[in-house]
C-alpha cells in the first residue's frame, strides 16, 4: 500500500509541476530579429530532411508541421544577413546509432536530403552528421574556428529532446568554457519531437526545454 500511496503522491506532484512549467513556457517572450547582430549570429537548422519530414521509418507529422515556420525563419535570417547552416542526418551503414533507432537517413539516400522547401530558399551551408549531435561534426568545428566572431546561435528543427537539446547544450558549454558570453536561442515554435509508444512528444518537449533552460539556453516564443 505504501508504494501505491507514494506513486499517487508522486503523480500528483508531477501534475502540479508540469502545470507551472507550461505556464512558464507560455509566458516566454518573442524576439525581434533586429535585436541580433548579424555579424555574430548564425541560424542553425537541424535535420529538416526528407527522412523525418516526409517519409521513412522515422517520419513524423509533428516534424512535418515545422516546415512552414522553418522556412519563414530562414527567410527572415537571410533578409537580415544572418548566415544559415543546415545539418542533415546522413548515416553510414555502419553507424552504431542504427542499433538504437530503425535504419534511417542513410548517406546518399533521398531520406538524408534537406527538404525541397529549404533548398528553394537556398544560401545555406550544408553539414552532414552521422550522430544525433551535429555540434561534434568535424566540418562544424572547422566552421567555428573560421568564424570565431559568432557568439549567438538560433537553433531550430528536430528533435527537441535529442538533436536540438544535445546541440544547444554543447554550444552553450563551448562558449562557457572559454568565458565567452553567448546566446543560444531556441524559438519554441520551430522545434518539435515525435510520438511513439512511451515517447510522448508533448511531455518530452517540456522536459527538454527545461533541461536546456537550466543550462543557460534561451527559450523564446518565436522570432519576428
Amino acid at each position: 500500500m505504501e508504494s501505491v500511496r507514494n506513486r499517487y503522491l508522486f503523480l500528483e506532484e508531477l501534475k502540479s509541476a508540469f502545470e507551472k512549467m507550461l505556464d512558464e513556457l507560455n509566458s516566454k517572450p518573442s524576439l525581434h530579429i533586429k535585436d541580433l547582430n548579424p555579424k555574430n549570429t548564425v541560424l542553425i537548422i537541424i535535420d529538416m530532411v526528407n527522412g523525418f519530414c516526409k517519409e521513412g521509418s522515422l517520419y513524423s507529422s509533428r516534424i512535418k508541421s515545422l516546415i512552414e515556420n522553418t522556412v519563414e525563419t530562414m527567410k527572415l535570417c537571410r533578409e537580415n544577413n544572418i548566415p544559415v547552416i543546415a545539418f542533415a542526418d546522413s548515416h553510414t551503414d555502419k553507424s552504431p546509432e542504427l542499433k538504437a533507432y530503425p535504419p534511417h537517413c542513410i548517406k546518399g539516400s533521398l531520406e538524408s536530403e534537406i527538404i525541397d522547401e529549404i533548398k528553394e530558399v537556398g544560401g545555406y551551408t550544408l553539414i552532414e552528421k552521422n550522430s544525433t549531435n551535429g555540434f561534434l561534426e568535424d566540418k562544424f568545428q572547422q566552421w567555428l574556428k573560421e568564424n570565431s566572431q559568432i557568439t549567438n546561435m538560433i537553433v531550430i528543427g528536430d528533435c527537441t529532446d535529442i538533436c536540438i537539446e544535445q546541440f544547444s547544450n554543447c554550444a552553450k558549454a563551448y562558449y562557457n568554457i572559454k568565458d565567452i558570453e553567448s546566446r543560444i536561442i531556441v524559438p519554441m515554435d520551430t522545434v518539435e519531437t515525435y510520438d511513439l509508444g512511451t515517447h510522448k512528444a508533448d511531455l518530452l518537449n517540456i522536459v527538454a526545454s527545461f533541461i536546456m533552460a537550466g543550462n543557460g539556453v534561451e527559450l523564446i516564443k518565436t522570432i519576428e
